[in-house]
């Protein structure tokens, strides 16, 4: 039997069409999970897959599968990691529309360990005449015990143009401490999780050698007892604060 079985939020979003996401009894509940983000510049929407297994999808007002699917910036079901059985698996996007349904655009080999988390990014910019976007995959390796004291939050660089690995720097709009949270992250890779005091924080990105500011995003709230991943996305050489390719720093709630 596939070992499959994606989360409750999960099963909210879940079509009824042809297609489905998996949803299996509990005896095959598994330990391992992932989360996937459509963080590929200019890509349209689309349906995550495990294999040949659908592991997201948007439910329309009529019930049937939306063709929107997880478009650019968003996250699949929710937020919600799926879980998925350890062991080597084939990761793709595969387009959501009507039109070229099903096309896989990003396929990301991915080796899933027993128990541990893991985020899919299908990143860099989306290739329309070859129908092409990039991807990768990073362990969420954060603490399993939950400390209510402080937040924890990392980097994961998904632009493909940034030039120089990134540099993220939170600044508490309260103490007006600046803290390096990761240092010289590259692309397609993820900085440690470390600890801030809960707070409000203004956050900026600066090339590792640099002291200017790259990208920028401020009022951002990490709560006690919560686990975060800024998610640096989009063209870096994009200096209107309104396009929807801008660099932006995402924040997504991994616990």
């Amino acid at each position: 039997m596939t070992k499959y079985l994606t989360l409750a939020a999960t099963i909210l979003v879940a079509a009824c069409g042809e297609n489905p996401v998996q949803v299996l009894p509990t005896d095959s509940l598994e330990t391992s999970r992932v989360k996937f983000f459509n963080f590929g510049v200019n890509a349209p929407g689309v349906n995550f897959y495990a294999d040949n297994v659908k592991m997201t999808a948007i439910l329309s007002a009529t019930g049937t599968e939306a063709t929107t699917g997880v478009t650019y910036g968003a996250v699949g079901n929710g937020g919600a990691y799926s879980q998925i059985a350890p062991g080597t698996h084939t990761l793709t996007g595969k387009i959501a529309a009507t039109t070229d349904k099903d096309l896989v655009i990003a396929s990301i080999p991915a080796t899933i360990a027993d128990g541990k988390f893991y985020s899919l990014y299908m990143s860099g910019f989306y290739n329309a005449t070859t129908k092409a976007s990039d991807g990768f995959v990073v362990e969420d390796a954060y603490p399993a015990e939950a400390d209510y004291s402080v937040a924890v939050v990392r980097l994961v660089n998904a632009i493909a143009n940034a030039t120089n690995p990134l540099t993220l720097y939170a600044a508490n709009t309260t103490t007006f401490d600046t803290t390096v949270v990761n240092t010289a992250v590259a692309y397609k890779s993820g900085g440690a999780f470390v600890s801030l005091p809960p707070g409000i924080y203004n956050l900026f990105a600066r090339y590792a050698d640099s002291t200017a500011n790259k990208i920028v995003r401020t009022g951002v709230t990490f709560a006690g007892g919560r686990v975060y991943t800024v998610g640096a996305r989009g063209d870096i050489t994009i200096t209107s604060t309104t396009a929807t390719n801008r660099p932006f720093l995402d924040n997504t709630t991994n616990r």
